[in-house]
């Protein structure tokens, strides 16, 4: 058995962002509200961006770990803040592979990516981004089991292709594997 049954059993939430294309106001006010709801940490999925998207989030005091998106932006200051916040930002690169709340999770901005690892049988969940467009669903893998795979579309607001978006994020509870997309009340 890979994880202890308490590590489940602790339930811990986190809050699944992407998407956030330097606009800081949303997501400040997703980590906010994540963390009213008992979210211990942030993930990320990519198009984050810059550092100054980051300040007021950081200051809330919840650990945020990112990837790369396709929009990269200035990677040499967002490896810089990370090594300033204390170890409330990991900028990951590319991808990430995390082990929170007993869950083996791995991180990346691309959808096809992002499938091909919930495929792998290696991971609990996949969270990935790039679409704009929020999916929370499984994939069977190849051991016959299924993995979380979860887009928590643009925490941004920013349109997929041919469809209008709000601005959505996601809470996930990795004790009872249960992952809600939210909406964030538009200006």
């Amino acid at each position: 058995m890979r994880n202890d049954f308490h590590d489940y059993e602790k339930g811990m939430k986190i809050c699944i962002v992407s998407d956030s294309h330097d606009r800081s106001p949303p997501l400040e006010a997703a980590i906010m509200e994540a963390q009213a709801a008992g979210a211990e940490v942030v993930i990320h999925c990519g198009d984050l961006i810059g550092v100054n998207t980051l300040r007021a989030s950081l200051k809330l005091g919840i650990p945020i770990h990112a990837v790369h998106g396709n929009n990269i932006g200035d990677v040499a200051s967002l490896y810089r803040t990370m090594g300033k916040s204390g170890g409330l930002f990991t900028y990951h690169g590319q991808e990430a592979v995390l082990e929170i709340g007993g869950r083996k999770i791995f991180v990346t901005h691309m959808p096809h990516h992002g499938h091909a690892f919930a495929c792998t049988g290696d991971y609990d969940l996949v969270c990935h981004g790039h679409s704009h467009s929020p999916h929370v669903g499984t994939q069977v893998d190849v051991n016959g089991g299924h993995c979380w795979l979860v887009n928590p579309g643009s925490v941004a607001g920013i349109d997929a292709p041919g469809v209008k978006s709000v601005p959505t994020w996601v809470l996930g509870d990795l004790g009872r594997m249960n992952f809600e997309i939210r909406k964030l009340p538009q200006a």
